[in-house]
C-alpha cells in the first residue's frame, strides 16, 4: 500500500517488524518449550489491559477498598470475569515464567554471549515478585493485611531498617497511605516490566535464540524464518495454554486463592497461618528456614541473586544438558527440590517441616554455588555435534 510505503519512508516500524518478527533467522530445531517465551509477552498484555478496567472501578482507600472490589463481582458489567482474568492471571504469568526459567537452565540459554539476556530476565523476575505482593494487597481482605504487614516488616531486619518501614508504610501501621501507594506502584510496575521485556527482546535479536542442542549454526538451512513456522507453532501454544487459563477462569476461579482474602481486612485478628501466594511459597519456606531474621531476609532475597550469577557459576562451555548427563540428573532434582520448597511454604514452621525447609533450602544453594561450579571443573565434555543434521543428533 502507498500509504504504509508513505510511513515506511518516514518512520522504518513496517520495515522494522519485517526484519524482526518474519525474518527474523530462527533456529529450526525448536521444541515447544520456547513457546513461553512469547506466552509471558501475551499473558503480560492480558494483565495489563484487565487490570486498567478494574482500575476503573478500584476504589484505594482501606474502608472501600474490600467493597469495591465486591461491587466489581456483583453490580459492575462483566467485573466477575475481568477480575478472576486478573486475579488467575498473576499465576499463570508465573508459571508460565517459572517454566521459561527451568528451560532456560536445562538447556544452558544463560551461557556465553546471552548472560545479559539471562540477567535481564531475573529483572523481570523480580518486578513481577514486587508487582504481584503489591496487587495481593489491594483487594484489603485479611491475608492481603497481614502479608503486607509481615512482608514489610522484615525490612526492619536492615540497618535504620525501622525508618524504611515507615517509609514504606507512609506512616506507623499498615494504613491507608500503604495501599494507596501500593495501588499507584502496582499500576506503574507493569509498565517497568514492559520496558525490561524489550530490552530482553533486544539482548534475544542480538545473538539469536539458542536451541535444545545448544550448538551454533553454522549452516544457512539451519536456520528458518520467525514466520510462518514458529508463529503458527506460538499460536498453536497459545490455544492450549488459553483452554488451561479460561478452565480455571470458568471452572476453579478461586483454585490458587486464600478464602481468608474474601474476609475484611481487622488488625485485630490474626489468621491462625499466614501464607503468601503460591508462586512465592518457596522462598518464603527459605525464609523461615532460617533461626535469624537477618539472616532469614538475605538468604531469600539470595535465592533470587543467585540465579543471575548462574552464567558464572557454572563455567562447562557445554550449554545443552543433553550432552552433560550429570547435570541432567542434577537438574531434576533441583526441580523437585523447589516443589519441596513449594510444600513447605505453606506448612506451619515447625517439627519436620522445619526441618525438611532447611535441608531443601541448603539443597538449594549447595546446587548453585557448589554443585555448578565442580561440573563445570570436572564433568565429561563429550565431543558436540557439528551441525543439527549431524548423525550423532539423529542417534539421540
Amino acid at each position: 500500500m502507498s500509504l504504509i510505503r508513505w510511513i515506511d519512508e518516514r518512520l522504518p516500524i513496517f520495515t522494522f517488524f519485517n526484519k524482526e518478527l518474519k525474518e527474523y533467522p530462527t533456529p529450526k530445531n525448536l521444541n515447544y518449550l520456547w513457546n513461553f517465551g512469547s506466552l509471558a509477552g501475551i499473558i503480560l498484555v492480558i494483565m495489563i489491559l484487565s487490570g486498567i478496567f478494574l482500575a476503573m472501578h478500584y476504589v484505594p482507600h482501606v474502608s472501600m477498598a474490600f467493597d469495591s472490589v465486591e461491587r466489581i463481582m456483583r453490580d459492575v458489567n462483566g467485573g466477575w470475569l475481568i477480575r478472576y482474568i486478573h486475579m488467575n492471571g498473576a499465576s499463570m504469568f508465573f508459571i508460565v515464567v517459572y517454566i521459561h526459567i527451568f528451560r532456560g537452565l536445562f538447556y544452558g540459554s544463560y551461557k556465553s554471549p546471552r548472560e545479559l539476556l539471562w540477567i535481564l530476565g531475573v529483572v523481570i523476575l523480580l518486578l513481577m515478585m514486587a508487582t504481584a505482593f503489591m496487587g495481593y494487597v489491594l483487594p484489603w481482605g485479611q491475608m492481603s493485611f497481614w502479608g503486607a504487614t509481615v512482608i514489610t516488616n522484615l525490612f526492619s531486619a536492615f540497618p535504620f531498617g525501622e525508618s524504611i518501614v515507615h517509609w514504606l508504610w507512609g506512616g506507623f501501621s499498615v494504613d491507608n497511605p500503604t495501599l494507596n501507594r501500593f495501588f499507584v506502584l502496582h499500576y506503574l510496575f507493569p509498565f517497568l516490566i514492559v520496558a525490561v521485556s524489550g530490552l530482553h527482546l533486544v539482548a534475544l535479536h542480538q545473538f539469536g535464540s539458542n536451541n535444545p542442542l545448544g550448538i551454533d549454526r553454522t549452516k544457512p538451512t539451519e536456520s528458518i524464518p520467525f514466520h510462518p513456522y514458529y508463529t503458527i507453532k506460538d499460536l498453536f501454544g497459545l490455544g492450549v495454554f488459553l483452554l488451561i487459563y479460561c478452565a480455571f477462569i470458568f471452572f476453579a476461579p478461586n483454585f490458587f486463592g486464600e478464602p481468608d482474602n474474601y474476609i475484611p481486612a481487622n488488625p485485630l485478628v490474626t489468621p491462625a497461618h499466614i501464607v503468601p501466594e503460591w508462586y512465592f511459597l518457596p522462598f518464603y519456606a527459605i525464609l523461615r528456614s532460617i533461626p535469624d531474621k537477618l539472616g532469614g531476609v538475605l538468604t531469600m532475597f539470595g535465592a533470587v541473586f543467585v540465579l543471575a550469577g548462574v552464567p558464572w557459576l557454572d563455567r562447562n562451555p557445554i550449554r545443552s544438558s543433553r550432552f552433560r548427563p550429570i547435570y541432567k540428573h542434577l537438574f531434576w532434582v533441583l526441580v523437585l527440590n523447589c516443589f519441596v520448597l513449594g510444600w513447605i511454604g505453606a506448612k506451619p514452621p515447625e517439627g519436620m517441616y522445619l526441618i525438611i525447609g532447611r535441608l531443601a533450602t541448603a539443597y538449594y544453594f549447595f546446587h548453585f554455588l557448589i554443585l555448578l561450579p565442580l561440573l563445570g571443573k570436572y564433568e565429561p565434555r563429550p565431543k558436540l555435534p557439528l551441525s543439527f543434521d549431524d548423525k550423532a543428533v539423529k542417534s539421540l
